[in-house]
């Protein structure tokens, strides 16, 4: 009883514990606000282990098919999305357990690498939905990633002259790349590839910090960017880095960035030409290029107009941005 029915409906109980519709119980009182049920409910994501498939969300969906049939609330579900996580195995690729000696301590983790090296690894190391085994070579990886953060946000760098625009706009749209990446990622519960990419991000920035864009408001917001992006999965070390690059308490409180697509768009794409559909040129363009353009830089290439010879050309298949298909 305390457990099967409890966590049946708990997620109802928490929305408001101490709800008291009146003195006296009615047939038609209901053991929550309806202006909170409202608001909180059903659950947006749930997740959990596999192994509730069979007892706990099914009993869940009973205590809310039946409250719906009774009129305490107005939705079908419990939750909207369920989401299982994988397991972590030990490095021998089988469960972890006492009996056979694979068991990775946590805590003798947290004491040598620190607890947001832990959790970047837990993140990292596997799709969240599949795990995998355990890799104590893989946990360093992550350990020197954020020394690298550490370095890039605290120590100084000596640049001269004026940034250029082009540097500038380069800069920004790393930045807003990377925003709009892990707002991606973060909503398909990827978080290994949220790791990846603020790596690849830490990466860019090391690299812009050798030019004269270094110190400009546009290196300001890609640090403080960086900062944010990884506060949730390391919230200590990105609090402490907050602190000591003069920021406001605390990281946790500040609104998640936002991406602009404007400075997000690529100046330069690729566009594949094909002739009668097989590939035969690649070509560097703007992001912008017109339909005629692309259609005349297509005709105008060497390679392309060694398979034009002697052909009629019947239609041309634009994809604005990504590919120009010559039919002869």
């Amino acid at each position: 009883m305390d457990t099967f029915v409890c966590s049946s409906w708990y997620n109802y109980a928490y929305i408001s514990p101490y709800y008291k519709e009146g003195e006296t119980i009615r047939a038609d009182s209901i053991p929550f606000d309806p202006q909170e049920l409202a608001y909180w409910a059903p659950v947006d994501v749930y997740t959990g282990g596999i192994e509730h498939a069979t007892m706990h969300l099914i009993y869940t969906r009973f205590f809310t098919k039946a409250m719906r049939d009774m009129g305490v609330v107005d939705f079908d579900e419990p939750m909207l999305v369920l989401r299982n996580q994988g397991i972590i195995l030990g490095e021998d690729g089988e469960k972890m357990s006492k009996s056979r000696g694979n068991v990775i301590s946590p805590d003798e983790l947290v004491a040598q690498y620190g607890a947001d090296t832990v959790r970047g690894y837990l993140m990292f190391g596997w799709r969240w939905e599949q795990g995998g085994p355990w890799d104590s070579h893989g946990i360093q990886g992550v350990y020197r990633w954020l020394h690298r953060v550490w370095d890039l946000m605290l120590e100084p760098a000596e640049t001269t002259g004026a940034p250029s625009e082009q540097e500038i706009a380069d800069l920004q749209r790393w930045t807003h790349q990377t925003i709009r990446r892990i707002n991606d990622d973060m909503e398909a519960f990827a978080f290994n590839t949220i790791i990846a990419g603020l790596m690849e991000y830490t990466n860019a920035l090391q690299k812009a910090k050798e030019t004269a864009v270094y110190g400009t408001e546009a290196w300001q917001e890609a640090i403080e960017t960086l900062l944010l992006l990884l506060a949730p999965a390391c919230p200590h070390i990105a609090e402490e880095l907050w602190a000591r690059t003069g920021r406001p308490y605390s990281i946790h409180t500040q609104s998640w960035p936002v991406y602009d697509p404007d400075l997000a768009a690529e100046e330069i794409v690729t566009l594949v030409v094909q002739v009668n559909g097989k590939l035969r040129a690649r070509l560097e363009v703007p992001a912008d290029i017109t339909e005629e353009a692309a259609r005349e830089a297509a005709l105008s290439d060497d390679n392309i107009q060694r398979h034009l010879e002697g052909r009629a050309i019947r239609k041309i298949i634009y994809v604005p941005g990504r590919l120009v298909n010559i039919v002869v």
